[in-house]
């Protein structure tokens, strides 16, 4: 077997030319760094260049790293020191196994530092993520931490009315507890307090902007929100069909329709990041960014195992879960699967789209701290050689058919039946006037709302 063999069979790797036995934290932080993660293994007698050079006594090596181990590392690591022979040279693996134990941390030199992996290096752990490594010790996530909010002074007719919508099944109060959103005595966990009415975490947030061109420069239209994580999907869905065209070409029989993004791509998307953003970053919310190629939506929180997407093969991402209350919690809502295929849907769904090309596809990108999703335009509307029509959001169709029914209705009436406040009825009838959808006569809290012949041809829904 050779090294290159040898190295694909493992989660991360890290290369050491010598053991460096009065410097043993140049080693000890990657295995920290694997026992902390997906686990990993550090090859003796290889340089950094991948360079085959050997070890002269690899038994004197084993003995040292077993007693480096003991002394410098706490709690011990699960570890297995494999020798191999390659082209006649002797190298010494030291398998370390992804620990159940977390935080691991290297203790010497008047230091106790946890390290995570960080793509290819080691580095030392944020007090985000020592809260994630303390959690994972404790076989405990964010979202199923007990919260002081008790269920009694908390409601959730969001959840409720999605259930019944989406699953056509009757919701019951004794789903909060099954589904982990309450705890036996009566107190939310934070996932129960993303799915409350009047959500209390403060990091429960989206921004969302359509930018002038393709570059962050002046907006064309912003949105924040903050609050329960349905309503936070609902308004960036509203936001992307408001904010996005739906282009059409001619055919001799009629028009054939071409929209920008492939729609269920969108909310494939969406639903991820609201899913597996880090919650435990208390100044962070997810961007939904438009600009006139591309939307791209970003999230706080890298990769849960601390790998770079941009670094693998997303057929074969692992459907690990940084929330998997929160997740369990969406796919009963059939928001998502339970297996994890969402990014692959999002590239597929978008593949399949008309008007979308090989340099079209979408981007995934990560950090240790953040996440995002790219998808590109499938029309270039110098190409398209008709018309674009910007599509209505659902809440705005819903407001047109209301009005065409009942012209005098006020913007009260219509946040009660609509479920939404009064403000953002006001903010969507100040965008359907300012499309020319529609127009106003009479005074301001007497006059009559009239349906122009723009706004006669609803769009589809996301």
């Amino acid at each position: 077997m050779d090294l290159k063999t040898l190295i694909s069979e493992c989660t991360a790797y890290d290369f050491k030319l010598m053991l460096e036995e009065k410097r043993p934290k140049s080693w000890l932080k990657s295995v920290s760094a694997f026992a902390n993660g997906s686990g990993g293994s550090l090859f003796f007698g290889v340089s950094d260049e991948g360079t085959m050079k050997g070890l002269d006594n690899v038994q004197h090596v084993c003995e040292t790293v077993s007693a480096k181990i003991r002394d410098y590392m706490d709690p011990l690591p699960d570890v297995e020191m494999i020798p191999h022979e390659i082209d006649g040279l002797n190298v010494l693996e030291l398998k370390v196994s992804a620990g159940h134990y977390t935080p691991y941390y290297y203790v010497g030199d008047g230091q106790r530092v946890a390290f995570v992996r960080i793509g290819d290096e080691s580095l030392p752990a944020t007090a985000e993520q020592m809260m994630r490594l303390v959690l994972k010790g404790a076989n405990k996530t964010f979202d199923s931490l007990r919260t002081d909010y008790s269920e009694s002074d908390h409601s959730f007719s969001i959840l409720a009315n999605a259930f019944r919508t989406r699953t056509k099944q009757e919701w019951n109060s004794k789903f909060l507890l099954s589904f982990g959103l309450i705890t036996n005595t009566g107190f939310l966990t934070n996932a129960g307090a993303l799915f409350a009415d009047d959500c209390p975490l403060p990091q429960s947030r989206l921004y969302c902007t359509r930018w002038d061109g393709r570059t962050k420069g002046d907006a064309i239209n912003d949105e924040e929100f903050s609050g329960n994580v349905l309503m936070l999907l609902r308004e960036a869905l509203n936001f992307v069909k408001s904010n996005t065209k739906k282009g059409w070409k001619k055919l001799p029989d009629g028009r054939q329709n071409r929209p920008e993004y492939a729609e269920r791509a969108v909310l494939e998307a969406l639903v991820n990041h609201f899913i597996h953003r880090d919650y435990t970053v208390m100044g962070g919310e997810v961007h939904l960014d438009i600009y006139d190629d591309r939307l791209a939506v970003t999230s706080p929180g890298g990769m849960y195992n601390g790998m770079l997407i941009q670094d693998l093969d997303i057929a074969d991402v692992s459907s690990e879960r940084r929330n998997p209350v929160l997740a369990n919690v969406m796919a009963q809502l059939d928001y998502m699967e339970k297996r994890g295929s969402g990014l692959t849907r999002i590239y597929n769904e978008t593949k399949a789209l008309v008007g979308s090309a090989d340099n079209l596809k979408p981007v995934f990108k990560s950090t240790p701290t953040q996440f995002q999703t790219v998808i590109f335009a499938a029309i270039d509307e110098q190409n398209v050689g008709d018309v674009s029509e910007t599509q209505l959001s659902e809440r705005q169709r819903k407001m047109i058919e209301l009005l065409k029914k009942s012209p005098t209705m006020s913007g009260r009436q219509m946040s009660e039946i609509l479920s939404v406040s009064q403000r953002t009825i006001e903010r969507e009838l100040s965008r359907l006037k300012g499309r020319g959808l529609l127009r106003h006569k009479g005074k301001d809290n007497a006059g009559a709302w009239e349906v122009l012949s723009a706004a006669q041809s609803p769009s589809p829904a996301i």
